[in-house]
């Protein structure tokens, strides 16, 4: 009878934090890519050429062959090829100037590639970056993974203090062994007090806000726009060197959801 009784308790306080957790959170925009062909351009932006990192991919604006919305999957494709005095293609997709975020959960439900060379990153920058500039902006990892790594997910913030350029960057990872093969679920819970990163709903890294009112360590009271994009090399995602044997790699991604926290 106690054992029965312990288990109507979890159950019943599983459902009470299911009632809060919709309570919490409102989807107000969603991405489905159920349109097939081009990503939607009121959304959606590219970026184009060597952008960052030390990358050795040329990223391309508007080309199927690098980013391209099929069967209700955004893919983007990382080439082994000649284009534009690059040995290597693919895409980097931005919200930027188009959609915005400022507090509230993020959601990227996505299949990673898989091979040593590949970078694939889901993550934000504050829409002040052209006045504010890079790390004063804020930045968001809220999935990184690199080929030559491929069973961890790393979350990361990057901030004035706290950045991989002076060694400071704040950050943890989880590991699971089905990130090419399956799509998992990447988020954030990002409230006014902290950042919480989660694979699958397991929460595995908090950033928390000092409270200092300092924009060098918390810049998260600003809005940020989202990136999806594959890299191959740089100075992270190449640190072991890039295999060309394993191309084309396939980034997936099945859907991107934004919540807003419901008062």
């Amino acid at each position: 009878m106690n054992q029965l009784l312990s288990i109507f308790m979890l159950l019943l306080l599983s459902f009470h934090n299911m009632e809060l957790t919709a309570q919490k959170y409102e989807l107000v925009w969603s991405e489905e890519f159920d349109t097939p062909g081009n990503v939607n351009p009121e959304f959606w932006a590219f970026e184009e050429g060597y952008v960052r990192n030390n990358e050795k991919q040329y990223y391309t604006e508007n080309r199927a062959e690098n980013c391209r919305v099929e069967n209700g999957i955004l893919v983007i494709e990382a080439r082994k090829e000649n284009y534009k005095n690059s040995d290597y293609s693919s895409a980097s997709i931005t919200t930027q100037n188009l959609k915005e975020f400022l507090y509230g959960r993020i959601e990227v439900k996505a299949k990673l590639p898989s091979g040593r060379g590949m970078w694939p990153a889901i993550w934000t920058l504050g829409s002040n970056i052209e006045k504010a500039g890079w790390p004063l902006c804020g930045e968001i990892d809220i999935m990184e993974n690199v080929g030559y790594d491929p069973n961890k997910v790393h979350g990361n913030i990057h901030t004035k203090s706290f950045n991989h350029n002076l060694g400071t960057n704040k950050g943890s990872f989880v590991k699971d062994e089905s990130l090419s093969e399956e799509y998992h679920i990447y988020a954030i819970d990002w409230t006014p007090e902290k950042i919480d990163f989660f694979l699958d709903d397991k929460k595995y890294f908090t950033f928390n806000n000092d409270k200092n009112g300092d924009q060098d360590s918390w810049p998260f009271d600003k809005p940020q726009y989202l990136i999806l994009n594959l890299a191959v090399g740089g100075f992270w995602g190449g640190r072991e060197g890039i295999d060309d044997n394993i191309f084309p790699q396939f980034f997936k991604i099945d859907y991107v959801r934004y919540y807003k926290i419901v008062e």
